[in-house]
């Protein structure tokens, strides 16, 4: 994986992007996104900008699509909306768990876009030959050294190990940075990351922040993850703690009657 902007450098790549089908899961099959009832695209909202999209604006370039916001919101499968997550992307959204389906939905859309940030600067187009002998191997799918392509940086072996819509018989007589490369295309390479994460959270029951993750951006304690950190510093408002003025005055309201006191243990054990 690497950064497109300058202000942004390359990292050294996961070595989980390397083929190890001896030691690599069988991902999860794919759950359907949650739907309403009625059938309907699930309802969705934008995201906030990242710091490097808000810069990226100030200076009239090319910055994060809200269309892509949607993309992600769309294809997110109902384990990652719920509960079963809250606990792994506690340190970004302590309030997941109190949050609206539409507003967990926006929380990943920004996580996504502040993952591109880190790791493609949020240029579709960005490609990277790493050089490193523990990523410098084989993609079994193009029996070429391995290229991390993409808003996501991922590569054509991804096809086969997370079913990503990445189709190198077509892609490879275009050139190098041909934004109609499947690879390239923001749509499959987000709707890839998104059955990564998948497969990282649920599948494999690893934390989000974890040293076996895909993306070194993900890796605690590393100069990459510490500029993918430095891109969460505006979540959605939802996610935020309350104030602590207000979590204050709350603490100095008078007790009701004891059901009301009652009502109100229970709803602080749920939370």
């Amino acid at each position: 994986m690497a950064a497109a902007l300058c202000a942004v450098p390359a990292f050294v790549c996961l070595a989980a992007q390397q083929p190890q089908p001896a030691q690599q899961p069988q991902p999860a099959q794919q759950a359907p996104a949650a739907q309403p009832s009625n059938g309907a695209p699930p309802e969705v909202k934008t995201a906030p900008p990242t710091p490097i999209a808000e810069k990226k604006e100030e200076l009239g370039k090319p910055s994060w699509d809200p269309e892509w916001d949607k993309i992600i919101e769309e294809a997110l499968p109902p384990e990652m909306l719920s509960s079963q997550v809250a606990r792994d992307v506690k340190p970004f959204c302590p309030r997941f768990n109190q949050m609206s389906e539409v507003d967990r939905r926006a929380f990943w859309a920004y996580l996504f876009q502040a993952l591109s940030g880190a790791e493609a600067g949020l240029v579709p187009t960005t490609d990277v030959r790493h050089t490193e002998p523990e990523v410098n191997v084989k993609d079994t799918v193009t029996k070429r050294k391995v290229r991390s392509e993409g808003l996501l940086q991922l590569t054509y072996m991804d096809a086969d190990r997370y079913g990503c819509d990445f189709d190198w018989d077509k892609d490879k007589e275009l050139p190098e940075k041909d934004p109609s490369k499947t690879i390239l295309q923001p749509k499959n390479n987000l709707m890839c990351g998104v059955k990564i994460m998948d497969n990282q959270l649920i599948a494999l029951h690893r934390p989000l922040l974890s040293r076996k993750s895909y993306w070194s951006t993900l890796q605690p304690r590393t100069e990459s993850y510490r500029v993918f950190a430095r891109q969460m510093t505006n979540v959605p408002d939802g996610c935020r703690p309350a104030p602590k003025l207000e979590r204050a005055k709350k603490s100095k309201r008078p007790r009701g009657t004891p059901a009301a006191e009652a009502v109100q243990a229970a709803a602080t054990a749920v939370k």
